[in-house]
C-alpha cells in the first residue's frame, strides 16, 4: 500500500507559483522528500488555470505520512500558505494491493 495525496493550492496574482518556489528556494522540499517514508514530492502547474499549483505528495504508509504532518516543516509550511493568501482542495488515494489490472496495460505506453 502506499499513500498520494494531491493538494491543489489556488491563489491570486501567481501567489501559488510563488508559494512553490519559495518553498523549494527555502529547502523544504528537498527536506520533505529526504523524510523516511516518502515516495515523492513534486508541484505540477496546469496549463488551463495559472492561478493553481498541483502538489502530488507520496508517501509509504499512514505511519510516514502522520510523522510528516507531526513535523516542525508543517508550521513553516502553514506560515507560507498563509504568506500567499492559499486555499486548497485536498484528494488521497491508496493505492491498489493485489495483481495489476491487465486490461489496463493496453492503454499503457512504457
Amino acid at each position: 500500500m502506499s499513500i498520494a495525496v494531491h493538494i491543489y493550492y489556488r491563489g491570486r496574482g501567481g501567489n501559488a507559483r510563488r508559494f512553490a518556489e519559495e518553498m523549494t528556494a527555502q529547502g523544504l522540499v528537498e527536506k520533505i522528500r529526504a523524510e523516511k517514508g516518502n515516495l515523492g514530492y513534486a508541484y505540477f502547474f496546469p496549463m488551463e488555470d495559472p492561478e493553481t499549483v498541483l502538489l502530488i505528495d507520496q508517501w509509504k504508509e499512514q505511519a510516514a505520512l502522520d510523522a510528516h504532518h507531526a513535523s516542525p516543516m508543517m508550521g513553516q509550511i502553514a506560515a507560507l500558505r498563509e504568506k500567499y493568501d492559499l486555499h486548497m482542495q485536498v484528494e488521497r488515494y491508496v493505492s491498489e494491493t493485489g495483481p495489476e489490472n491487465l486490461a489496463d496495460r493496453a492503454f499503457i505506453r512504457e
